[in-house]
């Protein structure tokens, strides 16, 4: 989520900045954020070595769905500051220690601590991710007609649109639009992707086996 977060939102006391776009998740696991030297957030930090700081993030869809948000992540901890200088730039480096996580997804809570969000790795396709599901959903409405033929019957019943909503190594999530609300499904891989160049061929599985349901449904 935080690799491709596209609203980031740092608070301290007394300031609140949208940082998105100056975050990086680094090898190890803090997340860091880079300022210009000369920004109001940068002048601000500049004269308290650390200080307490709560980071939200907000989960998008980068599909145009009704309700785009896909999850929610509260980070809190202090924020470490140091002066950076590249050539004649300057930039202020900010590092959260991290103390508390929490986690929102699909309605479910979870709180990470602090070791576990060090050692988590980001899913091969979350930088990706927005660019493969706008393709898919913009250029390819076959394939995404294909793959909702894996879906039970009963849960088409009513279904307006069918839209691809999730990408990641396990598998794509479809929305399903209904006059009443929205579903959605989750597809599996056979096998969890390592690498976004193995994509086509496991989207590639899902459809022939969706043929193969088609076939079953018609004898």
């Amino acid at each position: 989520m935080l690799v491709a977060a596209d609203s980031l939102t740092l608070h301290i006391p007394g300031v609140e900045a949208y940082v998105v776009g100056r975050h990086v998740v680094t090898s190890d696991g803090p997340l860091r954020v880079d300022l210009p030297a000369g920004c109001q957030l940068a002048e601000h930090l500049a004269h308290q070595r650390e200080t307490v700081a709560m980071v939200e993030v907000t989960d998008l869809a980068p599909t145009p769905v009704r309700d785009r948000v896909r999850g929610r992540a509260t980070l809190t901890g202090w924020l470490v500051t140091e002066i950076a200088t590249t050539g004649i730039d300057q930039e202020l480096v900010t590092v959260l220690d991290l103390a508390t996580a929490e986690l929102t997804v699909d309605g479910r809570t979870v709180c990470v601590d602090a070791d576990e969000f060090a050692a988590a790795q980001p899913d091969p396709l979350a930088a990706v991710e927005a660019d493969l599901l706008c393709h898919l959903d913009h250029h390819h409405p076959r394939t995404v007609e294909g793959l909702s033929r894996l879906i039970p019957t009963r849960h088409l019943q009513g279904v307006r649109q069918v839209r691809p909503v999730r990408l990641d190594h396990h598998g794509v999530v479809l929305r399903l639009e209904l006059s009443s609300g929205d579903r959605d499904v989750r597809l599996n891989f056979r096998t969890p992707l390592r690498h976004p160049d193995e994509l086509g061929a496991q989207i590639e599985a899902l459809l022939r086996h969706s043929g193969g349901c088609r076939a079953r449904h018609a004898r």
